[in-house]
């Protein structure tokens, strides 16, 4: 990887991860509804002007408008909602370090659903994984049927959509450019949201500082992050690209320590740790030689 895209790569999950403060600072005065409203519409139109500067069109996507809807439902407008929900009580670097689960049901899915196969260094990793995220919101997890002990379950369910969402475009959406399934699904989103969204908008004056994270979540966060990381997708290749998912957390407790005076425990010190490398086990990137399960029908081993 050269150097001008290593940086690149950090500075993508410095974005991402200041995506868990922005959403922490706002989720309250805004609510999660009106919030990710606000985030996927200022995303869409900003994403919109670049997508016509850079492709002057649409193109490679006909017949793919339903597929490329759905990716907006499942990628953006349901788990985007469920993390500002969570974000209500955990704080920006919990919600990081479980985020990091996402591979983890990519590649669950991608068994039942797809017929990927399982090492058992994969099954490991699954369940030393998700032991890291019980591990650090152990908890918030004894108080559920409260909304503290409902986040958790929050931002697993976000993560999870997340992993259907990543399976359905391997499905449906192969050879359809990357950057045009972001503009429509993120377009997608907004159409859905926007109506949920005027009718759950607070009634009370929403604080300055509240509208510039949200600006900043939508812009910098969301429409420049991703044209970073599609630039590294084509530069590096996904594999290089997804290794993003393992720095983001260190980004979400640091600006949650350093803007929110958030403290950072042994607890999430351990489950973090503990996260990262069942990832790393879950999706392939550390592999063992022997393997389990239905053979795969198609080649999408990671």
């Amino acid at each position: 990887m050269k150097t001008k895209d290593a940086i690149l790569l950090v500075i993508l999950a410095a974005l991402w991860g200041a995506s868990f403060l922005f959403i922490r600072i706002s989720a309250t005065d805004f609510g999660p509804i009106p919030l990710m409203t606000v985030r996927v519409t200022v995303a869409a139109l900003f994403m919109s002007v670049i997508f016509f500067l850079k492709k002057g069109g649409v193109r490679g996507a006909s017949g793919k408008i339903l597929p490329i809807f759905v990716i907006g439902v499942l990628n953006q407008a349901i788990p985007f909602c469920l993390f500002a929900y969570a974000e209500l009580s955990l704080s920006a670097g919990v919600t990081s370090v479980v985020n990091a689960t996402t591979p983890l049901w990519a590649s669950l899915i991608a068994f039942f659903w797809l017929g990927d196969r399982l090492t058992r260094g994969r099954i490991a990793g699954l369940l030393l994984g998700f032991l890291g995220v019980v591990i650090l919101v152990w908890h918030d997890l004894a108080r559920l049927g409260t909304p503290s002990g409902m986040a958790p379950l929050a931002v697993l369910a976000a993560t999870f959509f997340y992993g259907v969402s990543a399976n359905f475009s391997k499905r449906f959406l192969r050879g359809v450019d990357s950057l045009t399934v972001a503009t429509g699904s993120m377009i997608a989103a907004a159409v859905v949201l926007l109506p949920m969204g005027a009718v759950h908008w607070p009634a009370a004056a929403i604080p300055a500082g509240s509208w510039l994270s949200a600006i900043a979540l939508a812009i910098a966060c969301t429409g420049v992050a991703y044209i970073i990381y599609f630039h590294l997708i084509a530069a590096v290749g996904p594999a290089k690209a997804v290794s993003v998912t393992f720095l983001i957390p260190i980004f979400g407790i640091l600006w949650g320590m350093l803007f929110l005076h958030e403290t950072l425990s042994v607890s999430m010190v351990l489950g973090c740790a503990v996260v990262i490398v069942g990832t790393l086990l879950a999706s392939g990137m550390i592999r063992r030689p022997l393997s389990f399960g239905r053979p795969s029908s198609r080649n999408l081993r990671k």
